[in-house]
């Protein structure tokens, strides 16, 4: 399944049960409460772990990608050249910036606005980011790094993009050939 279709079923399945529990009761708001900050530090841990792992590993093999043009940047994409541990570490450094943004967001929401539902829901969401987390499979689960977990990881497929560029890219390079047995034809 795709994983933005999982994770909206996740999320959707999360409001359901959100929904039964009762937030005005000041005992189950303080375990909704621990129960968000525990699974954010477990995967605050989690992901600082992955970073010794990587500098443990010390992979110093050179990785030469082209990084897409970012939107409205007016600008082309750009050649990158770094090693596997610096990609993974930059990638681990994402993650670990997507976890902190989110905390900042609930403290606001939950803090400041007072909604109490998303606390139980942000705090399953951290889950199926780690089981999701390319980084993790590949340093902590020992996978190794082909196919869906060949660097530079793709971006993740939104819920409503088209094909991905991959899938484009396989049918111009099928495409070509065809072309060039043309021109020696003639």
């Amino acid at each position: 399944m795709n994983s933005a279709v999982s994770g909206m079923v996740l999320s959707l399945g999360a409001m359901q049960v959100a929904r039964k529990i009762d937030f005005n009761d000041p005992q189950v708001l303080t375990y909704v409460r621990i129960f968000y900050v525990a699974v954010q530090a477990i995967v605050l841990g989690v992901y600082y772990y992955a970073t010794l792992k990587i500098k443990q590993k010390n992979d110093l093999k050179v990785l030469k990608y082209t990084e897409p043009a970012k939107p409205m940047s007016g600008e082309g994409p750009t050649q990158v050249t770094t090693t596997n541990r610096d990609y993974d570490l930059a990638e681990t450094s994402k993650a670990i910036r997507g976890v902190l943004m989110g905390v900042l967001f609930m403290a606001f929401m939950h803090g400041y606005m007072k909604y109490t539902q998303p606390l139980f829901i942000q705090g399953i969401m951290p889950i199926k980011a780690l089981y999701d987390s390319k980084i993790l499979r590949i340093h902590l689960l020992n996978r190794p790094a082909t196919g869906d977990l060949k660097r530079p990881f793709e971006a993740p497929p939104s819920l409503f993009a088209p094909k991905t560029s991959s899938d484009n890219s396989s049918s111009t390079a099928a495409a070509e050939p065809a072309k060039v047995e043309a021109k020696k034809d003639k």
